[in-house]
């Protein structure tokens, strides 16, 4: 158990969408495919692959904040 009492807390952004390659599964960012086609199906075969799978998310509604101070992750609903 941790002394600090949480006083210097920061509300954590909602996770942006993602998307997985249905050939090599990387998973990233739908706004960082750039060209729309895997990067890493590119660097490693020079393949342009375009066939995604949209990962699927929690929408729970719980907001996240994290403890400037210790560090620590805390869920509120």
């Amino acid at each position: 158990m941790t002394s600090c009492v949480h006083n210097n807390l920061v509300l954590l952004p909602v996770e942006k969408k993602r998307m997985r390659c249905k050939y090599c599964h990387l998973t990233i960012k739908a706004d960082e495919l750039g060209k729309g086609f895997c990067p890493e199906c590119f660097e490693t075969s020079s393949e342009k692959r375009y066939d995604f799978k949209e990962v699927a998310e929690e929408e729970t509604g719980v907001q996240r904040y994290r403890c400037e101070d210790c560090g620590v992750i805390i869920e509120s609903s």
